[in-house]
C-alpha cells in the first residue's frame, strides 16, 4: 500500500463490507463506501467519523460523477443481492443489483480513470466442482458480471481479481447464517429440525476473507499482472454439517436439540464444495474453525448486559 491509498468500498453496509472498511482504515487507507440512498449505516458506526458516505442515485451519470470525485486507486466490489432460492418477483432486483449496477461501477471507472477493482463472487459458481455451473440464479449473475468484467480488462484496460467466497462467518455477524442458527438454537434450547446433515461446509473465518481482500489489492499493484483473475477463498477444511455441529457444541459447552432428517435437502443442495480452487498468491487461513467459534464465543459473552 503506498501513502496516497484510497480505497472506494461497495457492499461497506453489510458485515464483510463493514469488516473490510475497519481493516482497510486500520492499515492507513483513506475509504469512501458507495451505498444506495436508504441503506444503513449501522455496521458502519464504530468508524463513521473516519469514512466518505456517497450515495447512488441509480444513475450511470451519478455514479461517474461520484467516482470523479473520489479518484479511488483501487474499487472493492462487495454489494450484491444474495437469495438462495428466487421466485419470479426476485428477477429484476437481482440483475439490477448483481449486474447493473456492477456494470455501471465499471464504466464509472474507465470515466474517472481508476483501474483497480477487487471483485466478489462466489463457490456457489462452481456447482459440483464444475468449472462453471451454477447452483442458482444469484451465482449465475455472479457468473454474468465476471463476462462483462472479462470484457473491461480487455477492452478497457481494467485490472481485476475476483475472489469467489465459500460459507463465512466471524464476530458480531448479523446475518441469519448458521452460526446465528445455531447460536440461537443454543440459547432457547428450542428443538431446531434439519436436513440428514451429510453436506459438506467450508467455514472461513472474516478476518482471513478480509486479508484475501487485502493481499488481492496488493497484487494489483504488481507490474506484471495478468487482468483478470480469480481465486477461491477456501479453509480447505470442510467438514459434515453434523461434525460442525459437534465442534460448535464442544465450544459451546452445550447440547443442540437438532432433529436431523426431518427437513429434506434443498433443490440442488451444494454436498460438496468447490475442490482444487486456486488461492490468491500468499494467503492462507489462520483460523481454524475451532479457534474462530472461540472468538465468537467470546465476543457474545463479553457483548452481554452485566
Amino acid at each position: 500500500m503506498t501513502d496516497s491509498a484510497c480505497a472506494l468500498v461497495t457492499g461497506a453496509s453489510g458485515y464483510i463490507g463493514s469488516q473490510l472498511v475497519k481493516a482497510l482504515l486500520a492499515r492507513g487507507w483513506q475509504v469512501h463506501v458507495v451505498l444506495r440512498e436508504h441503506s444503513s449505516l449501522d455496521m458502519l458506526q464504530a468508524v463513521s467519523s473516519n469514512v466518505a458516505v456517497h450515495r447512488h442515485d441509480g444513475t450511470t451519470v451519478g455514479l461517474i460523477e461520484t467516482m470523479r470525485l473520489i479518484q479511488p486507486t483501487t474499487v472493492f466490489h462487495l454489494a450484491s443481492l444474495f437469495l438462495a432460492q428466487h421466485e419470479a418477483s426476485d428477477v429484476a432486483s437481482l440483475v439490477e443489483s448483481n449486474v447493473l449496477f456492477s456494470t455501471q461501477l465499471l464504466e464509472a471507472m474507465v470515466a474517472s480513470g481508476t483501474r483497480r477493482m477487487v471483485n466478489t463472487g462466489t463457490s456457489w459458481q462452481h456447482f459440483e466442482s464444475d468449472a462453471y455451473r451454477p447452483v442458482n440464479l444469484y451465482a449465475a449473475t455472479k457468473q454474468a458480471f465476471e463476462d462483462i468484467l472479462a470484457y473491461y480488462a480487455d477492452a478497457k484496460g481494467i485490472q481485476a481479481i475476483t475472489l469467489h467466497l465459500f460459507d463465512t462467518y466471524g464476530e458480531a455477524d448479523p446475518r441469519a447464517k448458521l452460526i446465528a442458527l445455531l447460536r440461537k438454537t443454543a440459547n432457547s434450547q428450542v428443538p431446531l429440525t434439519m436436513s440428514a446433515g451429510e453436506q459438506l461446509i467450508d467455514l472461513v473465518h472474516v478476518d482471513d476473507v478480509i486479508q484475501a481482500y487485502v493481499l488481492s489489492a496488493a497484487l494489483l499493484e504488481s507490474p506484471n499482472f495478468a487482468s483478470p483473475q480469480s481465486f477461491g477463498v477456501s479453509s480447505g477444511a470442510a467438514m459434515r454439517l453434523k461434525d460442525l455441529v459437534a465442534v460448535f457444541e464442544k465450544v459451546w459447552d452445550v447440547r443442540l436439540p437438532i432433529e436431523w432428517g426431518v427437513r429434506p435437502y434443498r433443490d440442488r443442495e451444494v454436498m460438496r464444495p468447490w475442490t482444487n480452487c486456486p488461492s490468491v498468491p500468499g494467503w492462507k487461513p489462520q483460523i481454524s474453525l475451532e479457534a474462530g467459534l472461540a472468538a465468537v464465543r467470546a465476543h457474545e459473552l463479553q457483548s452481554k448486559p452485566q
